[in-house]
C-alpha cells in the first residue's frame, strides 16, 4: 500500500503502543497524523475511531491505525463509516489478508493482547501488502454501500 500520510489514534489503553508505532512509521518517512489520546486518563474510544475515519474520508490520510485495549471497540466504531474497512488483526498473516482480500484501510490492534514486536510486525505487513483486486473487488464494493 502506498501511504504518504497515516492517521493514528488510541484510547487510554493503547497510548503507549500507539506512540511506538507512530515513531516507527516516522522513521520510515511516513507522515503520521497523531489524533490522540496522549495520556492514561480514561477516554471514549469511539471519538478516536471517528477522528481517524474523518481524516481518511476528508483525504487528510490514505490509511489509519487504531489501538485500544483489545482492538474490538475501535474496529466496531470505525466500521460504522461506509468508506472505512477496519480490520482487527492478531498476527502478520491476518494483517496481510486484510489488505490482500479486503483492501482494509484501517488497522486495529489490541495493546493488551499483542506484544510490541507482534504489533509492529502487523503494522509492517499492513503497510507493505497490496490489495489483490480481481475476485475481491466486488466483495469490497458491497462492504462500502449504504442500505
Amino acid at each position: 500500500m502506498t501511504v504518504k500520510t497515516l492517521a493514528i489514534a488510541s484510547d487510554h489503553g493503547g497510548v503507549d503502543l500507539k506512540s511506538t508505532i507512530a515513531e516507527t512509521l516516522k522513521k520510515r518517512g511516513i507522515e503520521v497524523l497523531d489524533l490522540g489520546t496522549d495520556g492514561s486518563s480514561s477516554v471514549d474510544y469511539p471519538d478516536y475511531a471517528q477522528a481517524v475515519a474523518k481524516a481518511i474520508i476528508d483525504g487528510k490520510a490514505e490509511a489509519g491505525i487504531l489501538v485500544c485495549g483489545s482492538g474490538i471497540g475501535m474496529s466496531i466504531a470505525a466500521n460504522r463509516y461506509p468508506q472505512i474497512r477496519a480490520a482487527l488483526v492478531h498476527d502478520r498473516l491476518s494483517a496481510e489478508l486484510c489488505r490482500q482480500h479486503n483492501n482494509a484501510n484501517v488497522l486495529c490492534l489490541g495493546a493488551r493482547l499483542l506484544g510490541e514486536a507482534t504489533a509492529l510486525d502487523c503494522v509492517d505487513a499492513f503497510m507493505s501488502t497490496e490489495f489483490e483486486g480481481g475476485r475481491h473487488e466486488g466483495r469490497v464494493a458491497k462492504m462500502s454501500c449504504s442500505i
